[in-house]
């Protein structure tokens, strides 16, 4: 059974595009179909599409969703819309070093998306820049254990 995975980009400095990117050459095989969107090139209606959804976003400043991010998330917090029928993860992207605010990013969208009746898939990924395993590399070593979560979640949803 074919799969689309719609992985939609909150990055400042592009780390979080190359994840996508990354994720986007280990699963896209014939079997799953993978678009990126970043995230000012989209609104609250690219969650409407079929398919399971990754969020995959950076943190910036004070614990804030990048600045591409901000329109989608304010649309979302807004217009409320129901999404009861959503299934996604969350690839967040942040650094330890800043313990306060340490991931909000990836955690803000999580919240709010399960606030409006979304489902998770799997755990919140929490990647950390000072740990020294770049970002792209710990998605490739994840990708296969959610794929197949994912794969999952639709069957049982359908």
């Amino acid at each position: 059974m074919s799969l689309k995975i719609t992985i939609v980009v909150g990055t400042m400095t592009g780390t979080a595009q190359l994840v996508a990117q990354e994720l986007e050459l280990t699963w896209d095989d014939g079997e799953t179909r993978v678009a990126t969107v970043l995230m000012e090139k989209t609104d609250v209606s690219v969650f409407g599409g079929e398919g399971v959804f990754l969020i995959c976003t950076s943190t910036y400043g004070q614990g804030d969703v990048p600045d591409n991010a901000k329109a989608l998330y304010a649309e979302l917090q807004a217009k409320r819309p129901d999404l009861s029928q959503l299934r996604y993860g969350v690839f967040g992207l942040g650094d330890r070093t800043y313990a306060e605010t340490f991931n909000f990013g990836g955690k803000r969208f999580d919240e709010l998306l399960a606030e409006l009746g979304a489902q998770r898939i799997g755990e919140r990924v929490q990647h950390d820049a000072s740990s020294g395993v770049l970002a792209e590399e710990a998605a490739v070593e994840w990708a296969a254990e959610w794929l197949k979560l994912a794969r999952d979640a639709t069957t049982h949803a359908a």
